[in-house]
């Protein structure tokens, strides 16, 4: 194999309408630990840059872009929480922090599913499987098997 190979991933990326609104949101619900910003030539930060804790060093970012924000119904990452009780524990911490959310069966695990300040859904999916047959299922996977 060459050299050319992946290894992991460094970031991930969000646009947001409002930098210091969508801050604040992600930071309450994620305790998150500010690393970077980046200002604009004129100095305006548009950017902030995130250390997540349990995602080792894969970070978060969140960009100012309101041309681009707002993928309302769409969930561009999903984060893995390791079994049910970690999903319960986020049911609750995010019941405390008033965040309205929904815990649905995925197709191998469960799912916790809320929004963020812009629409943007957010997934935490169980890394435990939750042993349900999801066959048939609208808006579940199917195992592919290639040769």
């Amino acid at each position: 194999m060459s050299d050319a190979t992946l290894c992991g991933v460094f970031a991930v990326k969000l646009p947001v309408r409002d930098l210091a609104r969508s801050s604040a949101w992600y930071e309450r619900v994620f305790d998150l630990r500010l690393r970077f910003e980046f200002p604009d030539a004129d100095g305006t930060v548009r950017g902030r840059a995130y250390e997540v804790s349990g995602l080792g060093d894969v970070g978060l970012a969140l960009r100012e872009r309101p041309d681009l924000a707002g993928l309302s119904g769409f969930d561009p990452v999903i984060f893995a929480v390791p079994d049910r009780a970690a999903v319960d524990a986020w049911v609750a911490r995010l019941g405390a922090l008033g965040v309205p959310h929904d815990v649905q069966e995925g197709t191998l695990g469960w799912v916790v599913q809320f929004h963020d300040p812009d629409g943007l859904e957010i997934h935490l999916y169980s890394r435990e499987p939750h042993g349900i047959d999801a066959a048939g299922r609208a808006g579940t996977g199917r195992a592919v098997v290639t040769a």
